[in-house]
């Protein structure tokens, strides 16, 4: 028979591509993968990884049983959320991006501690891990952004995605700034050229700054740049600069500096994703409503939307 510890190995060598990630991920050492891996093969009777000095890929068989595996998994996960008790009870693990671990975080723990029999582990993550971590069971739920619109959140699959708000970017200047007078127009092109503050290239939020001063026409100015957008906002507070964040990252409430909405701004969705499989566990549906109640309780200077999801396309 088969052995499920060692499928779900399998798996997450399927989806992180080596022996030493998935390692890595799961907590063991290579050796004790490629060991597991190796009994794998002697109890199914074939090759499933094509192993060479320095690094080892499935076989069409190994391809195979890992998508056999990814369905045993989520049946098994269907029947533990079918069989438990009504009150949440084990762990939880949450991962997030920094500005939404930063706000969800305070009600999150107001709502769950209520749950004696529950524990919650809430964990920050790179942009583009959350969906990873979730489908291999790494995590129980993911809170991530889209800036792009085309994430597929709509129709079936292993995952199911809930819009929780939409978070525009918004203007945050030095409180001493013109633009900081709320009577005053907030004018793109004129600010162009003041010492504009971004994330590094590649990050969302510094995609998404990029794209709204390329609207504006010319030669987009060049921000210096810096890791985190706490640290922009506590530098636009000395009045080093100015920027453009997502309304999300003022929850940390700064002192200092002030907000205002951009003509025209850009905006991410930010769902929760958990397995499909495993919703209706009480654990997980009790922490999706906590979730959707947090939303209330963040107040960005009433910028961000909450509610359903808009059509959106390629979702």
């Amino acid at each position: 028979m088969l052995d499920v510890r060692r499928l779900r190995l399998l798996r997450e060598f399927a989806d992180r591509g080596s022996i030493a990630a998935t390692a890595k991920a799961l907590g063991y050492t290579p050796s004790a993968v490629s060991q597991q891996l190796a009994v794998l093969e002697r109890e199914v009777g074939t090759t499933l990884l094509d192993r060479t000095a320095r690094s080892a890929e499935l076989t069409d068989a190994g391809r195979r049983l890992s998508d056999h595996a990814d369905r045993i998994l989520r049946m098994i996960e269907f029947a533990e959320a079918d069989l438990s008790e009504a009150e949440p009870t084990g762990q939880i693990v949450l991962t997030a991006f920094p500005t939404a671990a930063v706000a969800f975080a305070p009600a999150l723990a107001h709502s769950l501690r209520h749950h004696e029999g529950l524990t919650f582990q809430l964990r920050q993550t790179r942009p583009g891990d959350g969906l990873r971590q979730v489908r291999s069971g790494e995590v129980d739920l993911a809170l991530v952004d889209d800036w792009t619109g085309r994430l597929p959140t709509r129709g079936g699959g292993s995952l199911r995605f809930s819009l929780l708000l939409h978070d525009p970017l918004v203007l945050v200047v030095p409180s001493g700034h013109w633009a900081a007078d709320p009577d005053r127009e907030i004018d793109l092109w004129r600010l162009r050229d003041e010492p504009w503050l971004a994330a590094p290239a590649g990050e969302p939020s510094r995609q998404a700054f990029d794209r709204l001063l390329a609207d504006v026409g010319g030669a987009p100015p060049m921000p210096w740049e810096f890791e985190g957008l706490g640290t922009i906002l506590g530098l636009v507070a000395r009045g080093v600069g100015i920027a453009a964040v997502p309304s999300l990252a003022l929850t940390a409430a700064v002192p200092g500096i002030a907000a205002r909405e951009l003509p025209g701004s850009l905006t991410r969705y930010v769902y929760a994703v958990a397995r499909t499989a495993s919703v209706r566990r009480p654990s997980v549906a009790v922490t999706l409503e906590a979730l959707r109640d947090a939303v209330a309780e963040i107040d960005v200077m009433s910028v961000g939307r909450r509610g359903e999801p808009a059509q959106k396309s390629g979702a």
